[in-house]
């Protein structure tokens, strides 16, 4: 196959190691910086240039699209797949993912557990909107930061309005969450290929700190799952439109708690904690779904009107 994946910078420890094991497999791979890519649309016709030049062929790509290249990223992902290549993460289900207030509201709509969210616009609801919360300690988090930026643990009410009403200063979209305390500062990172979690890694916090992150110094180990969270975490990837996806859940009093699904989640970590070759497993499962895909028909030539030949 002709590999292409989609990030910003190519020396990424993630970004390597998807080079590595498409080599490794055999195929021709490249790394497209999106936001160096330039497109042009036209009824019927998808192009794309990259540095001064044609794009060429391309079997699959391989999103690996950062927060802040969000819309850019996916209007050439979705440029891709127009011009029929194909992706294990559409453009479409990397943005749901990436809202994590729309992520939260179409994996409740499938039953998923997760801890109580609230949202709101208007700072004269922030009172009843906590009071639909329940107590506190109260989560809050920018809708779409990543890597534990933006997220603030409030141990009282009053911390709590103080922190909505600065995120409203910033005209910031922000949800409010439940604090699962038996959690004891400790989530499980399953990542999901296909239909099978690969990998799974507990991500434990630092000393005072109660944001699970590698990010932001916690640790990690490889953690056997329960059928339970394994059926939750490739439920949520699948309720999404992913087929690679990092699910974060968190284990509860009432069995497990969907945090958030990642659909660009980072290798470094899962595979230094578990050995697993998760770059490898990714590569197999798109060289699995590009053989499995329809051959293009072939373009059939103008007919003639009767009694004439086609030049």
């Amino acid at each position: 196959m002709k590999i292409a994946i989609l990030s910003r910078n190519a020396r990424l420890y993630s970004t390597q190691r998807l080079v590595e094991a498409a080599r490794k497999r055999k195929h021709t791979v490249k790394v497209l910086d999106p936001l160096r890519c330039y497109m042009s649309i036209a009824p019927q016709s998808f192009a794309i240039h990259f540095k001064g030049k044609p794009l060429g062929p391309i079997d699959c790509v391989i999103p690996r699209i950062g927060a802040s290249s969000t819309f850019y990223g996916t209007a050439v992902l979705r440029q891709l797949e127009l011009m029929g290549v194909y992706t294990p993460n559409p453009s479409d289900a990397v943005l749901r993912a990436r809202d994590k207030l729309r992520c939260l509201q179409l994996l409740a709509t499938r039953g998923i557990d997760m801890p109580v969210t609230a949202f709101g616009d208007n700072p004269d609801d922030t009172s009843d909107l906590l009071a639909m919360l329940g107590d506190p300690p109260h989560i809050i988090k920018l809708n779409e930061g990543t890597q534990g930026a933006g997220v603030v643990l409030a141990e009282k009410r009053s911390a709590s309005q103080s922190v909505i009403e600065a995120f409203r200063g910033l005209y910031a979209n922000f949800l409010v969450q439940e604090f699962i305390r038996e959690a004891n500062g400790s989530d499980l990172r399953c990542f999901v290929v296909g239909n099978e979690v690969v990998a799974s890694m507990q991500r434990s916090s630092a000393p005072g700190e109660f944001r699970a992150n590698l990010h932001r110094g916690g640790s990690a180990a490889a953690v056997e799952l329960s059928d339970e969270e394994r059926r939750v975490a490739i439920e949520a990837a699948s309720a999404l439109g992913l087929e690679v996806a990092g699910v974060d859940l968190l284990r509860s009093s009432r069995g497990p708690l969907l945090l958030e699904v990642n659909a660009s989640p980072g290798l470094e970590g899962i595979e230094g904690s578990t050995g697993v070759d998760v770059a490898g497993a990714i590569i197999a499962h798109c060289e699995a779904r590009h053989a499995a895909r329809p051959v293009a028909p072939k373009p059939r030539k103008p007919r003639s009107p009767k009694g004439l030949t086609a030049i």
